[in-house]
This record gives C-alpha cells, sequence and structure tokens, in this order.
C-alpha cells in the first residue's frame, strides 16, 4: 500500500499529490511516469511524474479529473492509501547538453511533467525556456514552480486574461521568426497543441519531441492499447516512448484512437457521481 502524504489542488479539476513511494522515488527520471490503482477495483491510470524526493521517499503526480478513477482519486485524503504504485515506466528524456538551446512547452496538466525536465536542464545550466499555457489564468498551474527553479519562462492563455494572448504555439513561433536559433523543443500536453507545435517546428526544421499519453492498460508494452504510428511503424508508447520526434507521429490516428472510449468514460463517472450522492 502507497500513502498519500500530501495533496492540494492547483486549479479547477487539477491536483496535486505526493505519494510514499521510496523505491520509485529513488529511480524516476525526468519524462518517466508511473500507474496506479487506488484499490482492488480500480482501474490502472497512467499518470506522469512531476517530481520525486529521493530523501523523502515520495513520488509527486498531478493530474486533473476526467473520467471516475481520477474523480475518485481526487477524493482522497492525506493519510489514505492507494493500492498499486507502479513505477518508473518509460525512458527518460534524452536532454541535450548544457551547450544547446531548448524551449519547453506545457500545455494544462502537461505544465507539470514538463517541470522534471526543465529542472534538470536548470541543473546543467543549459539555456532553457519554458512556456506554459492554458486556457484561462484560473487553469494554469507551475507559474511559481518554475520560477522558483530559475526558469526562464512565458506564460499564455487562450483568453488574454494573464500573460501573452493566444496559444502556446504563438509564443513559440514568435521566437523562431526572430531567427533565435532553437536546439531542441519538448511538448507535453493536449494532442492538438503538441500537433501544433510539431507543425510550427517541422518549417524551421528544428529537432521536436512530444510526450504521448494514448490509452494504456498494463505499462509493458503486451497488451497493445498505447500503440501509435511513428515514421509508419507501430510504436508502443510505455516502452518505446513516451517521448517520440514529433514529426514522425501520426497525429490523426492518434486523434481517432482517443476517442474510442468517452461514452464509455463519461457514464462510469456519471455512476460514480450518482453515488457519491445517494
Amino acid at each position: 500500500m502507497f500513502e498519500v502524504k500530501y495533496k492540494e489542488q492547483l486549479a479547477s479539476g487539477i491536483f496535486q499529490m505526493a505519494i510514499s513511494a521510496p523505491r520509485v522515488a529513488k529511480k524516476a527520471l525526468p519524462g518517466q511516469f508511473i500507474i496506479l490503482k487506488i484499490d482492488e477495483y480500480g482501474e490502472r491510470i497512467p499518470l506522469t511524474i512531476k517530481d520525486n524526493d529521493p530523501g523523502e521517499g515520495t513520488v509527486t503526480i498531478v493530474f486533473q479529473v476526467a473520467g471516475k478513477s481520477t474523480l475518485q482519486l481526487s477524493l482522497l485524503k492525506t493519510g489514505d492509501m492507494i493500492e498499486d504504485f507502479v513505477g518508473p515506466l518509460g525512458n527518460q528524456t534524452e536532454l541535450p547538453d548544457s551547450k544547446s538551446r531548448v524551449v519547453c512547452i506545457g500545455g494544462g496538466v502537461g505544465t507539470a511533467c514538463m517541470y522534471s525536465q526543465v529542472k534538470e536542464l536548470v541543473r546543467r545550466n543549459s539555456a532553457v525556456t519554458a512556456i506554459i499555457g492554458a486556457r484561462t489564468k484560473n487553469l494554469l498551474i507551475m507559474e511559481d514552480d518554475l520560477k522558483e527553479i530559475g526558469a526562464e519562462l512565458i506564460i499564455c492563455t487562450d483568453d488574454g486574461s494573464y500573460g501573452l494572448k493566444g496559444f502556446v504555439s504563438n509564443a513559440l513561433e514568435n521566437m523562431l521568426q526572430t531567427g533565435e536559433k532553437i536546439d531542441l523543443v519538448l511538448a507535453i500536453g493536449p494532442l492538438l497543441m503538441m500537433k501544433s507545435i510539431a507543425d510550427v517546428t517541422q518549417g524551421y526544421g528544428v529537432h521536436t519531441l512530444v510526450s504521448l499519453n494514448p490509452i494504456m492498460v498494463d505499462g509493458t508494452g503486451m497488451c497493445g492499447g498505447c500503440r501509435v504510428t511513428v515514421g509508419g511503424v507501430t510504436k508502443f508508447t510505455c516502452v518505446d516512448g513516451p517521448e517520440f520526434d514529433a514529426h514522425l507521429v501520426d497525429f490523426d490516428e492518434l486523434f481517432m484512437r482517443q476517442r474510442y472510449y468517452l461514452d464509455e468514460e463519461k457514464l462510469a463517472k456519471e455512476k460514480h457521481s450518482c453515488k457519491l450522492n445517494t
């Protein structure tokens, strides 16, 4: 069993938790993820790792309430137990050396996953800029965390309620249009955002990695649920990723696969909400 050591609501429907998992905390590297199961009746949920503290033996996760399982997770309190917490899974981010110019882009909850990459790049004294975005100011997360580690920060909101008005892809394109040399772009967030970033950087020939989060079950490459097409070849996100060359990902196929179980997820969440209210 794994104890919830800390819980905080970061924004509407977005929560941060520190989970006691010493062995995972000791091994986790930027870009990797975990799979948890709340109880014996729960489903396995893949979640990105925001940060890990080997000394405290904790792993920090950030998630957004989307379906029944994330709703159930959001209702846990400090001191509650999670039955399974498996990781670290996937491959670490292949970060360049300190002489490289890197732009890390996070949208929505993807900003939390990006945090560990930015933190490591800052530690290496790399030239790194973090661009974070949300639909509106009230949904923006990780601003203080990124400032605390000393990252150069650009903030965007779709409605202009905070920072620059527009999308993170607009902010990136503005940088590229000035002729700034960027060696690598890392993007994590909604599929549409990552596809937009890929479209922008392809025109400038900038190497770009995206962290994918397709439907996933076992996290070991056996079920095939997380398969994606990259460069015309089938890959499994859990063991081959989660990061891939953005210019080779078949985003259209991925969009279609992500919609497969929307109706079932909505129904399960509604049933669970009704049960809580009775």
